[in-house]
């Protein structure tokens, strides 16, 4: 079974500024509740190839993975992939512009588990889109009171 989760909220704060903070690995740990640690496998600045890796507790387990970035449209849209870990996943950010001058960002996380991550996919669905909503607001409270 697959997991697709998108999640999207509005920010008061120019796109630009938040696609830079949320795609900076090194930030991660600052509004995604469940990341505990990112270390950089190559050198800055992050380009597509650049790969990264995660710690991570989610539903009670530490999972460690190793993301690279397959797509990157400074401000628009960013894509990495696990390129190893337990949970093959996908996560895409996009970034658009609001009518009051804020960003709407887009957060969707999509993977295929395999062996017991197969059995518990609807259960995981329903975290990470709790987690996914939670991080989005953590993200917004960080660079709206920034920005102030």
């Amino acid at each position: 079974m697959t997991v697709d989760v998108e999640t999207s909220i509005e920010i008061d704060v120019a796109r630009d500024q938040v696609a830079a903070f949320a795609s900076d690995p090194e930030n991660a740990p600052r509004w995604y509740v469940n990341i505990r640690s990112v270390v950089m496998e190559t050198p800055p600045p992050v380009a597509v190839g650049s790969r990264m890796a995660f710690v991570a507790h989610f539903m009670g387990r530490r999972i460690a993975y190793t993301y690279e970035v397959r797509e990157m449209v400074v401000g628009e849209r960013f894509v990495m992939s696990t390129a190893e870990g337990p949970f093959p996943m996908e996560t895409t950010y996009t970034w658009s512009d609001t009518a009051t001058g804020g960003t709407r960002m887009t957060l969707r996380n999509q993977g295929e588990p395999t062996g017991f991550g197969q059995l518990a996919a609807p259960v995981m669905a329903r975290a990470m889109r709790r987690a996914n909503l939670k991080d989005l607001r953590t993200l917004r409270s960080l660079l709206e009171n920034a920005a102030t």
